[in-house]
């Protein structure tokens, strides 16, 4: 059987990129009157926007056909076409806004889904003639009957005010935004909110006011919201300030229910507004009983996935260097898992170091021994350097940890050894004269020193007992023989080890003194070393005493609380749990530049702690606002008798509820008006947006330069 022979064709097309244009841009223009459903049209534009995707830009020559297609009563074209709009806006904007009258109609088209779109769309665009076109429609759209179009208009407030702050400031956009405040729909109270927080963030000359009346209220509706629409609002209570202890106590209990949110958002913003408010309540037993409510939340969100454990156990750091009660019964929580991420691990150790007590300490060792012995390198140094820091920590249990640390030691695993010496160096400098027995064992294993921390550790406790190690100038000498290859840390440790040699034994340092301190004088470009070598030596010639008072004096005694983080950088990082800020455990404007500094505001209700930083004649910024007249929850007062409860406070809590939320339940949306919540008239604005009033702003100090907070 013979098959027929067909000659090849004498030219195969090539389909380039004008090519592949021009062909959309056919199929886009097709489809007959009987395509009712418009299919060859949605195929062609999902073949556009997967294009776009892709980061081709040569789509852009499609710009006049798709605004053609804007005007087709499709709700999935018109996502597409849009799409497709605020993609390539600023590339070809003289193009793009020939579709500000295509928007401008959809904005009054009878469905709400199509007019929040479309106006989602405009605001998007970061285009002179969009931005302008925006402003009053923005307007009108504020009021539109539909909630979810309303809602999505308070969010273009923010982008408009991130595009031109100027012309929303000259404009009454935020006045209007303040008037959503009164809304009847949870949502879009939420998304109020939001906006006004997002533009507060961002501005210096605004400021933002809430009273005790308006942040019930915004209580009261916490629990219609979504769970996004309740982190808007648990966020912008950090902006009330309590003016009584009353007033916070309440707030506290009232949203303690969110703690058992599933959204681990929420739960987080809810542990830093109860945080927050415990700084104005009065009655330690009241605080202490809030901590045990923070405590089940945050071990929950241990059961999550490894980032958001991550989070959680970084914020516990704070929250237990703030109020030490929280968690202080669950260390087992925090006991390591085998398939837990290292930087899981590692903030776990740094938590049980935190919660160890002398109570705890045993079932605390037995877990080190058995991190110890992990295949991680990097987890069992910091388990090992854990070990050291307890003994320091507990003193009943230093002779524990040691025995533990000579045990590990005896593996002669290279850097469980090293890091056993630098941990002991410490555990000599703590306790003086108690434990220099095992300096003969450290001695056994000088081969297994090879890091410049473990090796200036070494050195420095051959130096400072000298007098002790009967061979101590012939193990200096064997590091000294290797003196110009070891780096810095290691030559000062040297130079200093070698005078104290000199000072307790003249006889035996008389030879390794002259020779130090020439290598370090004339062979070194090292000036710190250089300059700690002609120090010695002129002090050495001039007098002895002196020498041996300045260089064999007593030590400030050492502790293992000297890593935490100081009280200012402290309070402002528990003002901001649960953001990124908390993850490098550093101040929010050393992470995030343009970030606002967060502080406690004066307030009669204020309590400051030990250690905390009083702001010399600062006031309040934040007004009080009108309470309401026939019922105030605050009355409920403690009974001293009560063993420090409350015992009328569930009474207070199911009363505050009840009572705003038939106050949110009354209110009308009007175009004009003082406060969320309140009176129109003379009532004082409950929660303004103020613009052009000055801002305090406070530059926290630096925190812990490598982020990690003990180990």
């Amino acid at each position: 059987m013979f098959m027929a022979y067909i000659p090849p064709p004498t030219y195969l097309p090539f389909r380039g990129i004008q090519g592949k244009v021009a062909e959309l841009r056919l199929e886009l223009n097709s489809g007959s009157k009987k395509d009712k459903n418009f299919t060859s049209k949605k195929i062609a534009l999902k073949k556009i926007v997967a294009n776009m995707t892709m980061s081709n830009n040569d789509m852009v020559a499609l710009f006049p056909d798709i605004i053609g297609c804007m005007s087709i009563q499709s709700l999935e074209i018109k996502k597409m076409c849009f799409l497709f709009l605020v993609n390539y806006a600023r590339m070809r904007p003289e193009i793009a806004v020939k579709a500000i009258p295509v928007l401008e109609l959809d904005m009054e088209d009878p469905n709400p889904l199509v007019r929040a779109l479309a106006l989602r769309t405009m605001s998007y665009i970061h285009v002179r003639e969009f931005v302008e076109a925006t402003v009053p429609i923005v307007k009108h759209l504020l009021r539109d009957a539909d909630p979810y179009v309303r809602k999505t208009a308070a969010f273009c407030v923010a982008k408009l005010y991130d595009h031109d702050r100027h012309m929303v400031e000259a404009s009454d956009l935020i006045e209007r935004l303040n008037g959503l405040l009164r809304d009847d729909n949870p949502t879009v109270v939420a998304s109020a909110l939001a906006s006004l927080m997002d533009i507060w963030e961002r501005s210096d000359a605004i400021k933002l006011t809430i009273d005790y009346s308006n942040a019930s209220k915004m209580v009261a509706i916490l629990p219609d919201c979504s769970e996004w629409g309740q982190t808007y609002i648990l966020e912008a209570l950090m902006s009330y300030v309590p003016q009584e202890s009353g007033e916070a106590l309440l707030l506290a209990e009232r949203i303690a229910p969110r703690l058992s949110h599933s959204n681990s958002a929420v739960v987080l913003t809810c542990i830093r507004v109860i945080l927050y408010l415990m700084n104005y309540i009065a009655d330690q037993k009241q605080i202490s009983a809030l901590c045990r409510k923070l405590s089940p939340p945050l071990v929950t969100l241990l059961a999550k996935g490894p980032e958001v454990q991550y989070l959680a156990l970084r914020n516990a750091l704070l929250i237990l260097q703030r109020r030490p009660e929280v968690l202080r019964n669950d260390i087992r929580v925090f006991f390591c898992k085998y398939n837990d991420p290292i930087y899981v691990k590692v903030t776990k150790l740094e938590l049980i170091f935190m919660l160890a007590t002398e109570k705890n300490i045993d079932e605390v060792l037995t877990e080190l021994r058995e991190y110890a012995t992990e295949i991680d390198v990097h987890f069992v140094r910091k388990a090992v350097r854990a070990i050291g820091k307890l003994a320091i920590k507990i003193e009943p249990a230093a002779k524990q940890c040691i025995n533990l640390l000579l045990e590990l030691v005896a593996t002669k695993i290279t850097y469980i050894v090293q890091e056993a010496t630098v941990v002991i160096r410490n555990i000599f400098r703590k306790y003086p004269n108690q434990y220099e027995s095992i300096i003969g064992t450290l001695c056994e294993h000088l081969d297994s020193l090879d890091e410049p921390e473990a090796k200036a550790a070494m050195v420095w406790v051959i130096g400072q007992y000298a007098s002790r190690i009967e061979n101590s100038e012939a193990l200096l000498e064997d590091f000294l023989y290797s003196f110009a290859e070891e780096p810095v840390e290691v030559q000062l440790a040297l130079l200093t080890a070698t005078v104290k040699l000199f000072i307790q034994r003249p006889t035996k340092g008389q030879e390794l003194v002259p020779r130090v301190l020439k290598w370090a004088t004339e062979e070194t470009d090292n000036p710190d070393l250089r300059d700690r070598a002609y120090m010695y030596w002129r002090l050495l010639s001039t007098d002895m005493e002196a020498a041996k008072r300045i260089v064999m004096g007593e030590k400030p005694a050492i502790t293992a609380e000297s890593e935490r983080l100081d009280p200012v950088t402290l309070e402002e990082m528990c003002l901001n749990v649960g953001t990124l800020a908390t993850v490098y455990l550093k101040p929010v404007q050393t992470v995030f530049r343009n970030a606002r500094p967060r502080r406690l505001i004066e307030s009669p209700a204020l309590q400051r702690q030990e250690g905390q930083s009083v702001p010399a004649g600062s006031l309040s910024q934040f007004g009080m606002g009108g309470q309401p007249a026939d019922f105030d929850p605050r009355t409920s007062r403690p009974d001293p008798n009560a063993e420090g409860q409350y015992p009328h406070m569930a009474q207070a809590v199911s009363d505050a509820d009840e009572y705003f939320a038939s106050q949110m339940g009354g209110m009308r949306v009007q175009e004009h008006g003082d406060s969320f919540g309140g009176d129109s008239g003379n009532v004082s604005s409950g929660y303004v947006v103020n613009q052009y009033a000055p801002q305090m702003v406070y530059q926290p100090a630096q925190g812990v330069p490598n982020g990690d907070l003990l180990l």
